[in-house]
């Protein structure tokens, strides 16, 4: 079943026209990433699909409702979130701060409490670290805080654009085996990420994107066997 239908999505950053005729299903359950070079489009994907970009055209159904109209606080209250690129955390705040603001427009009490032991719980680091600023953790303590910071808000549709930029080696798998670990437990993601090769060994499917266009789509594992992907993306000769 879908919870994410595109169809012949335009959008344009400034004069740019970044977006053309796009279309993409991300399946209940599924993690699907979005894989191309600077510039494809990817992020503004992102952007358009939670409001912050205006569609020019073309529809974003989330279960069946359409959503490209709709202002980002109401494309968010219906649950899709997104972990921006650069993580983007408020570096003065704590910790606990920074994941209380994730749960912000949420009013179950009891359910927001649960939901922060459990991302406290998944993050361990986050719980030692839990009262100080979040500007003063490392790069992939705060990638893991903004990945915990979307979770408080209750994703239907978890968004996360490059989770991996900037990280040591150790802490890119920490974060891809988080991912796959929320997956498990039925997050839906659709996942924007530079690292094509550990996009594909996560993801069920695949969508390669270029100067705004998708160019190749199918399932993750065939992708990763694609000549031509793998001399695109892969390093490889």
């Amino acid at each position: 079943m879908s919870l994410l239908e595109v169809e012949h999505l335009h959008a344009t950053y400034e004069t740019i026209v970044a977006l053309r005729d796009i279309s993409f299903v991300v399946g209940q359950g599924e993690i699907v990433t979005l894989i191309g070079s600077n510039g494809a489009g990817k992020t503004t994907t992102l952007n358009t699909l939670c409001g912050l970009t205006p569609a020019r055209s073309g529809s974003i159904r989330l279960a069946g409702e359409r959503i490209e109209a709709l202002p980002p606080h109401e494309i968010a209250r219906r649950g899709v979130i997104q972990s921006p690129e650069g993580r983007k955390i408020f570096a003065r705040l704590s910790v606990l701060e920074n994941l209380e603001m994730g749960a912000f427009s949420r009013r179950d009490n009891r359910a927001v409490k649960r939901d922060l032991e459990d991302v406290l719980g998944r993050f361990p680091r986050l719980r030692e670290r839990l009262h100080q600023p979040g500007g003063t953790l490392s790069g992939g303590e705060q990638q893991m805080l903004a990945i915990g910071r979307a979770l408080m808000a209750k994703p239907r549709l978890l968004l996360l654009d490059e989770p991996s930029m900037g990280l040591a080696p150790i802490f890119v798998r920490d974060v891809f085996e988080s991912l796959v670990a929320l997956n498990k437990q039925g997050t839906t993601i659709l996942l924007v990420e530079q690292n094509a090769h550990m996009a594909l060994m996560i993801a069920h499917r695949a969508y390669v994107m270029q100067t705004g266009l998708i160019t190749h789509s199918g399932d993750a594992k065939v992708l990763r066997k694609d000549p031509a992907i793998i001399r695109a993306y892969l390093g490889g000769a």
